[in-house]
């Protein structure tokens, strides 16, 4: 990932540039210039901007160009992008060119810059000209951007008309996405649509030497949107209204929101892209009450400190950090708790925000209302970190609706903090950690959706449905690919609402008219179902899990498919060719097919999903497939009731309800609770994380380690030409518990095993095929700890590592692979 990528600091993606009459930037810096005069005869040019051109101030900053170059002409929005017509000697309209990119405004992503030699027409002066909306979108929608430094002067500027007001915004900042309801990106196409402008805002817009000059979302304290402030009526209100009626608080809502919140309030608080339920981060009662509303189990809630030096007293913060933190996509970042704890004065965390884990997710404040939250100078004192996490109820999608709001939250909280600006987009916060000085997105959507993947090959125009959790949409044309924000899990009517919606809306800010569908070969996926549902006559092409988490990461790096990669697909479930559950995957794949190298060893996953939940179900399924005894000191044993053992050890002899899986995923599961780490899974990859987190303490172990066995597979029916078998593993980590050696160690053992394994099956695969290229992918590569030990061992055996950095590895990224893989099929 370059810099510049979405999560660096200045969120700006390198997309592929080119066309005809390309203008070429010099890098010159921005100086006052006189005008131009006529020395030499006039000649006009059309010029066309592609890119993130609209809604981010390019329209304003090339009349402003023009005019100090004493350029005549017009400007407009297209469904194309930006057109310009400029008029003038053409020494000005060289210079007007090759600045137009070098200077473009801070939120803009210049892609390509077209120019046509048209008739001279003569006139004076330099207009924006109304959108033209005649043609198909071909124009890309800038993600919402946190506050910039102008606009928070203004907000804590007294004497500033925009004092205090929540909705503060300019051409360099504010919602953008999440607004949008068509192309080309004008007010009208806007959910800010039914705010008319008062007479010194539209004075504003009109002005093009101010800086909301054609700023779409412009308002103020006269125009709206406003704020309003519903608390839950009294507990009495009767049978069929349990907690009341929701009522309007009097008053500043700002001001009643902080005060609520320091009495240990839960707050349902509408932002960009959606609610979050907050409350004071520090306020022990409040945040287990929010945990056992939203049945939360142990995972982390995400936290939002009011500035930076609050994050830097819980926790290690380095450069890339701090870029991501303080950027304009404000995503959550996953950082590592301070070794020594908490520094004197830092904020209280209480202990149910992230019970037993490392990490914690901080963001700082992304929008004027978020900074109203934590209070401006002179008010009262409030909360200095706040949980900030998802408005819904586990497992259904983000609540946007204000009324929806009151009806969907309103066992989970106490008080509604809304406005009347509509959401069009649900929204999730991104999530992303740094790993080896590079961002690793967990989640990918606010402030990254939608900017799109730039292609190395041409797809023709299709639509990926991604998997049934994490889903993302994916929808490419030509050497461009757009994925949505994170829509959620599908076990939910309501997700799958969303999902439909999503891909609407994808279309319409896009232009790409699918003509070709691609999902997962699971079965049982409400994607696939959905996708068939809804081919019309369209072809459909099923993407085996693995080889599109590969494809993805071919396709951000570049890799044109000429040439195959070893492929590393580590994750929890992806349905395999003979129907057994894949997750251990080593392939040899480009994007037509794939040929699978070495697997993880089937063992068997008793009860399906229940071994998911419980990780001790399949640390005895690991001893059984070994061969090796339940002995009472171990602890999933001891996990695990006498009556529970009876049944789970009937069910593995017969083979009862026991898929095949050779899942790296649950692998980590059976260890975690072998080592006496985890044994319930409150949440996804929860006895996973807790591994990690041991190997992190126990710092580099020197100790003898442990060895995967490798034999020869069958490599027919699905099967591998390489099997590593984890039995003897599973006897050492078994030997080192019964020793009494530490959680720690037997983790950090465990990680440089499945390193080593690795690194071997990939030496392999290049001394058969002589391929060097790895592909490390699939959810188990989010494990930071074992990702870099195996891309430095890699690469001191001279391989290329190809690692995520633009999508997640895990199935977040998938739909961009299915897309790569299915667009490119010549039968489809």
């Amino acid at each position: 990932m370059t810099v510049g990528q979405p999560g660096a600091g200045t969120v700006r993606p390198a997309l592929e540039s080119g066309g005809a009459g390309e203008a070429t930037a010099t890098g010159a810096p921005c100086t006052a210039r006189p005008a131009e005069t006529s020395a030499t005869a006039a000649a006009r040019r059309r010029i066309t901007v592609r890119g993130i051109v609209q809604g981010v101030g390019f329209r304003p900053f090339v009349h402003g160009l023009a005019t100090e170059l004493g350029l005549t002409g017009h400007v407009s929005n297209t469904g194309e992008g930006v057109v310009a017509e400029i008029e003038g000697p053409p020494g000005a309209l060289h210079r007007f060119g090759a600045r137009l990119r070098a200077e473009a405004p801070p939120l803009a992503v210049v892609e390509a810059v077209d120019g046509e030699d048209i008739v001279v027409t003569g006139g004076t002066g330099f207009a924006i000209l109304a959108s033209h909306t005649r043609g198909p979108a071909r124009t890309l929608v800038a993600p919402d951007a946190a506050t910039c430094d102008a606009c928070l002067a203004e907000l804590t500027d007294p004497a500033d008309r925009r004092y205090r007001h929540p909705f503060v915004t300019c051409t360099h900042c504010g919602p953008r996405f999440t607004i949008v309801r068509a192309l080309p990106y004008d007010r009208a196409q806007t959910t800010m649509a039914g705010f008319p402008m008062c007479p010194r805002c539209a004075a504003e817009y009109a002005d093009p030497a101010d800086r909301r000059f054609h700023a779409q979302p412009l308002a103020c304290h006269d125009c709206g949107p406003r704020l309003r402030l519903l608390a839950a009526g009294p507990d009495d209100a009767g049978p069929d209204d349990p907690g009341g009626a929701p009522r309007p608080v009097p008053g500043d809502p700002v001001a009643g929101t902080r005060r609520l919140l320091a009495d240990g309030a839960i707050v349902a608080v509408k932002g960009l892209g959606g609610y979050h339920l907050v409350c004071d981060a520090g306020n022990d009662r409040a945040v287990a009450e929010l945990r056992r509303r939203k049945a939360r189990g142990d995972k982390p809630f995400a936290l939002m400190a009011r500035h930076l030096d609050d994050v830097a007293q819980l926790v290690e913060i380095g450069t890339e950090e701090r870029a991501l933190l303080t950027g304009p996509a404000r995503p959550i970042v996953l950082l590592r708790r301070r070794p020594d704890g908490p520094a004197p004065g830092a904020p209280l965390v209480a202990a149910a925000v992230a019970p037993g884990c490392p990490d914690l997710g901080l963001m700082l404040p992304y929008t004027p209302l978020h900074h109203l939250l934590f209070g401006l100078p002179g008010d009262p004192p409030g909360p200095r970190l706040l949980v900030m996490t998802s408005g819904n109820v586990a497992g259904a999608p983000l609540v946007t609706d204000d009324e929806d709001a009151l009806v969907r939250l309103v066992r989970l909280a106490d008080a509604w903090l809304g406005h009347d600006r509509a959401i069009q987009v649900p929204c999730d916060d991104s999530v992303v950690r740094i790993s080896d000085g590079e961002p690793l997105y967990v989640r990918r959507s606010r402030g990254c959706a939608p900017y799109p993947v730039p292609l190395p090959v041409p797809v023709r125009p299709a639509l990926a449905t991604g998997g049934d959790l994490k889903t993302v949409l994916c929808l490419g044309e030509g050497r461009r690919a757009w994925l949505s924000a994170h829509i959620g899990d599908m076990d939910d009517l309501a997700t799958q609402l969303a999902f439909e919606r999503a891909g609407t809306h994808l279309e319409t800010i896009t232009g790409v008219r699918p003509r070709l569908l691609a999902t997962d070969r699971h079965p049982g996926y409400r994607t696939g179902q959905w996708a068939r549902r809804h081919t019309r006559g369209r072809p459909l092409v099923r993407v085996q899990h693995h080889h599109a988490h590969i494809a993805a990461a071919m396709a951000e790096h570049g890799l044109d498919g000429r040439q195959p990669v070893i492929g590393v697909a580590f994750d929890g479930t992806g349905y395999g060719d003979d129907g057994a559950i894949w997750g251990g995957e080593i392939l040899l794949a480009d994007y037509a097919g794939y040929r699978r190298f070495a697997q993880l060893g089937y063992v068997p996953q008793p009860g399906g999903d229940t071994a998911v939940r419980r990780p001790y179900r399949m640390a005895l399924a690991h001893l059984h497939a070994a061969g090796l005894p339940w002995t009472a000191d171990l602890p999933p044993v001891a996990a695990c009731s006498p009556d529970e053992l009876r049944l789970l050890e009937r069910q593995l002899d017969r083979n009862l309800n026991c898929a095949p899986t050779s899942s790296m995923g649950r692998l980590f599961d059976a260890v975690s609770s072998l080592a006496g780490i985890c044994h319930h899974a409150g949440y996804e990859a929860q006895a996973a994380v807790a591994l990690e987190a041991a190997a992190r303490a126990a710092g580099d172990d020197r100790g003898p380690g442990y060895t995967f066995a490798l034999r020869t597979g069958a490599a027919a029916g699905g099967g591998a030409a390489l099997v590593a078998d984890p039995a003897p593993v599973l006897a050492a980590v078994a030997e080192d518990v019964s020793a009494g050696a530490g959680p720690a160690l037997v983790a950090a053992r465990f990680h440089t095993a499945v390193a080593g394994l690795v690194r071997r099956c990939c030496g392999l695969a290049r001394e058969r095929t002589g391929l060097a290229t790895v592909a490390l992918t699939g959810g188990v590569f989010v494990n930071t700890r074992l990702a870099e030990a195996v891309a430095r061992m890699l690469r001191q055996d001279g391989f290329t590592v190809l690692r995520h950095r633009l999508v997640p590895p895990n199935d977040g990224g998938l739909a961009l692979g299915q897309l790569l893989v299915a667009a490119r099929r010549r039968d489809a």
